[in-house]
């Protein structure tokens, strides 16, 4: 009994987060349009889609089969209306080749095992192939379904198959019909995550370089926000993907109903941010690399560190800003002046520093240059006018260079 209670008592933190994440996406469903919004319609659309699909087949065609027809309108109410058609086709295909395959083994053999003896190991092999996608598993079940029913003569088979085609419709056309899901809105707040998750990360290395604070378990926090952000750049490239599918098939009157945003960051801001990752990426590798124990590149002392921090600090204003401005559709801006002032100055007195510790040797500037450049590369991709800038900045430098 008192193992029970410790159990219990183990398992009750998790269930509390369980209930409460599912309490947020309650409320989320409730207050606005998203993602817990969408599932909440996608999966009521499919119950509608089973029930509509029991209704017409069982009390509108008398049929006695009308088991089938439900299961496939429940299934293929997918993402997208261009999935679903496309799944139904490969699980009609995968419907009848179980149907059929059922059915001659019943009449080779005679008996319901002898009949499943001899088609499921054929039915597993051929659900592997690619032409199926992931309906390839319907052919065994279908002939388990078949056969286990009792009834194995042309009249079921026709059954069977006819509400199997029946299903297909109701579910493509109430996925298609009734509020057809759209997925533009998932790109636009996937890379506004993006943005300001990356503004965190470098928040957060800045205020570790103020303070100095270089133990393992500070890197290997860096380390796994840096992954984190790998994963978000994943599910941006994902939600792009689905935007895609999700607009084919669907006319515009359709997707006027579904109330979605108009348009998507175009595709050039996806790249954008994919730089902004993977410098993110190298400067937290180039910093915990050098803060290992024993490496000859030594790190900058401390003045050199905080004014490095000032101006991560500045990057991650600048992507904060840039996930606001990607949440609220607004157009392209510019660089703030004073933050694009306040960053030359860092750099100027950064290149001044690198100067200055080169005499010293090149081990001594190895870190600060690598990690002066990628705060360089990082300023340019997060901001949108910011090459420009950048641009006509050595442009001024070279001209200054050439009267001397």
């Amino acid at each position: 009994m008192s193992r029970t209670k410790a159990v219990f008592r183990h398992a009750m933190p998790a269930w509390r987060r369980g209930a409460g994440r599912a309490a947020r996406s309650v409320r989320a469903a409730w207050r606005s349009p998203g993602r817990e919004r969408d599932l909440v319609v996608q999966s009521l659309k499919a119950a509608g889609a089973a029930l509509l699909a029991w209704v017409v087949a069982s009390d509108g065609m008398n049929d006695p089969m009308a088991l089938m027809a439900p299961w496939v309108a429940l299934l293929l109410v997918q993402a997208t209306v261009y999935s679903s058609l496309r799944q139904a086709a490969q699980q009609f295909a995968a419907i009848c080749v179980g149907t059929l395959c059922a059915s001659g083994a019943q009449a080779l053999t005679g008996t319901t095992l002898g009949a499943l003896a001899l088609c499921l190991p054929v039915l597993m092999l051929l659900s592997n192939w690619s032409r199926f996608g992931d309906q390839g598993v319907y052919t065994a079940t279908t002939a388990v379904f078949t056969l286990a029913s009792g009834t194995v003569n042309a009249t079921a088979v026709g059954h069977r198959l006819g509400q199997a085609a029946l299903g297909a419709v109701i579910g493509v056309a109430v996925n298609a019909l009734v509020l057809p899901p759209i997925h533009l809105r998932d790109v636009r707040e996937n890379l506004a995550a993006l943005a300001r998750e990356a503004g965190d990360v470098l928040r957060t290395v800045a205020d570790d370089l103020r303070h100095e604070r270089w133990d393992t378990r500070t890197t290997a926090g860096w380390s796994r926000a840096t992954a984190r952000l790998e994963q978000r750049m994943e599910a941006l490239r994902s939600a792009r993907r689905w935007s895609r599918e999700s607009l084919r098939l669907t006319s515009r009157p359709l997707r006027a109903l579904r109330r979605v945003p108009a348009a998507v960051p175009e595709g050039s801001e996806d790249e954008r941010f994919s730089r902004v990752t993977g410098h993110v990426g190298s400067l937290v590798r180039t910093l915990v690399v050098a803060a290992e124990d024993g490496r000859t590149p030594a790190l900058p002392e401390g003045r050199v560190l905080r004014t490095y921090a000032r101006m991560l600090e500045l990057i991650a204003e600048a992507c904060a800003a840039e996930g606001s401005r990607l949440l609220d559709g607004r157009g392209v801006e510019g660089a703030d002046g004073e933050g694009e002032e306040a960053r030359q100055d860092l750099h100027r007195w950064l290149q001044e520093e690198l100067r200055e510790q080169a005499a010293g040797g090149a081990d001594r500037t190895t870190v600060l240059g690598s990690l002066v450049l990628q705060a360089e590369n990082l300023w340019v991709d997060s901001v949108p006018a910011a090459a420009q800038v950048t641009q006509i900045t050595v442009e001024e430098a070279q001209r200054r260079n050439t009267r001397r």
